[in-house]
């Protein structure tokens, strides 16, 4: 009788906890359905099997180091990519907890420190410094050095101040240079390839002059594309930010105006600007991109949105306008590929940031699936034998993966029972954001109840403070690495040294490389 009580108890908390529910709300269950799933995994010699199969495979890393001249080198940025964030996505996009992204197989992994000299939790533009440039810096300035504060008008211009990308030292020894983004090419990450600013969002003319900035000293991001000192050099440029390029009396292709205000088209200007013997084409759509045949003296702007390039799962499979970044990606390097000196390319997923900031988990995922794909291309396309793959993040954001959930179980669905209140709660949560929902009673809402919505691209995980955007994290991030001295990216690291080991990798730039060892930087 008494086993007769305790089964129908758990079938009662089994119904109330609705389709997510399995035996055992704050316990592994003795005898899970993942038994059935993960049948090997329930043998003692599997998991030794795979331990020394592991042993083995460092053993032969370590013994076979990679130590040619990186002919070509690949950063590739995921925005806000934090390491819940990439365990998460394991689960939705991959399938399994046990399984890895394309760039979690890379051999060498290290961790990377994000902070800003000013803030203890880092934004994408003193980030994009660090890991592009070489230098820490504030918050919120880009390819520029701590000397200048954020909004400094005066500050920003000083050349004394400038710092250069790792993209010029590339253009320096002769190779080409690119950036492909799922944002506004004239946004926080790549612009810290080619610009040199106090001030972030100063993206167009408007809002240097929205900062009381005289705009005929101040020179915006967009403007810095078309004529700065690297960015006119740029032999690709893929992304959205149409707008910032355009005067706001004109009408881009699909109609919609831009946000300028000096009268100036920066695409004409930039079509107009070719060097000798160079050909300029400039495209904006998934059609033109694709139709594009590389040419060892052409260079290609494509911007494809006025603003950010849409969310991937509303274009995957269904859009004819924009691209994938696995299709920019993809015709990035077989355009830079003709160079026989080789590449930079940066690479971002940018809109995992926005996905999160916005609280919406599922969306943040599918853009890091995306960006798995696009690596695994990459890959594909070239050899590690002279191609360093690098591929990190900027800063964490404050999404969690908590609770007891059972192996294998729907990644939005609920992970435990609470103790004080006998509610369950999601696994996925934030500890900030906009989908705060103010509490009118003492008891929390039981999320079985939106059960039927847990999967929508727009479902939004619970959050604890309220804030119009969730913020990023302090927390440390990943650096995957592949290729010619990818050993180098090992143990507890500042992000801004991740530059300087690409440049020794490749033998550019003014400090120590494989090619000069005696190089180095004096303090000034």
């Amino acid at each position: 009788m008494k086993q007769f009580v305790v089964v129908v108890l758990l079938l009662l908390a089994v119904v109330e906890r609705g389709i997510e529910a399995k035996p055992g709300f704050d316990r592994v269950p003795e005898i899970a359905v993942t038994s059935y799933l993960y049948h090997d995994e329930l043998h003692r010699d599997y998991h030794l099997k795979k331990g020394v199969d592991f042993v083995q495979q460092q053993i032969t890393k370590t013994s076979n180091l990679n130590e040619n001249v990186a002919k070509n080198t690949i950063l590739f940025l995921g925005d806000g990519m934090s390491i819940p964030t990439l365990a998460a996505t394991r689960v939705y996009g991959v399938g399994g907890e046990e399984k890895a992204l394309s760039f979690e197989n890379f051999p060498h992994v290290a961790m990377s420190k994000t902070y800003c000299v000013d803030m203890q939790v880092a934004d994408s533009a003193c980030t994009a410094t660090a890991y592009l440039n070489g230098v820490k810096a504030n918050y919120g300035t880009i390819g520029v050095s701590a000397k200048v504060r954020r909004t400094d008008c005066t500050a920003g211009t000083e050349k004394a101040y400038h710092t250069e990308s790792i993209a010029k030292w590339a253009l320096n020894a002769g190779k080409s240079i690119g950036l492909v983004t799922t944002t506004r090419v004239t946004h926080a990450s790549p612009a810290g390839v080619y610009a040199h600013t106090a001030e972030r969002d100063w993206e167009n003319d408007a809002e240097v002059l929205n900062a009381y900035c005289n705009d005929q000293l101040v020179d915006d991001i967009a403007e810095q594309l078309v004529h700065g000192e690297v960015g006119k050099h740029l032999k690709v440029i893929f992304g959205g930010g149409r707008r910032n390029f355009v005067d706001k009396s004109q009408k881009d292709e699909e109609g919609n105006p831009g946000s300028r205000t000096d009268g100036k088209n920066l695409i004409s200007e930039w079509l107009n600007n070719q060097h000798k013997n160079e050909q300029r084409k400039y495209v904006w759509n998934k059609h033109g991109l694709l139709s594009l045949q590389p040419s060892a003296n052409e260079s290609v702007l494509g911007l494809f949105a006025p603003s950010h390039c849409e969310y991937n799962h509303l274009i995957d499979g269904i859009s004819e306008q924009i691209p994938t970044l696995k299709e920019m990606t993809m015709k990035a390097i077989e355009i830079l590929q003709t160079n026989p000196n080789g590449f930079f390319l940066f690479v971002e997923g940018g809109r995992i940031d926005h996905g999160l900031h916005d609280n919406t988990a599922h969306i943040a995922f599918e853009e890091t699936a995306e960006f798995s794909r696009a690596i695994k291309l990459a890959t594909k396309m070239l050899s590690t034998d002279d191609t360093l793959f690098v591929v990190t993040a900027d800063h964490s954001h404050t999404l969690t993966l908590g609770g007891y959930p059972d192996r294998g179980s729907n990644i939005f669905g609920i992970a435990s029972q609470g103790d004080a209140d006998f509610l369950p709660y999601m696994k996925l949560s934030f500890a900030n954001g906009p989908a705060y929902e103010p509490k009118n009673t003492s008891q929390r809402e039981d999320p079985t109840k939106l059960a039927a919505k847990m999967n929508n691209y727009d479902f939004l995980s619970p959050v604890t403070v309220p804030r119009d955007q969730e913020t990023h994290g302090g927390d440390d991030v990943a650096i995957f690495a592949m290729g010619p001295h990818a050993h180098l990216f090992t143990g507890s690291m500042e992000q801004h040294t991740i530059p300087h080991f690409m440049a020794y990798a490749s033998c550019i730039g003014d400090g120590i490389t494989y090619c000069n060892k005696s190089k180095g930087y004096g303090l000034i």
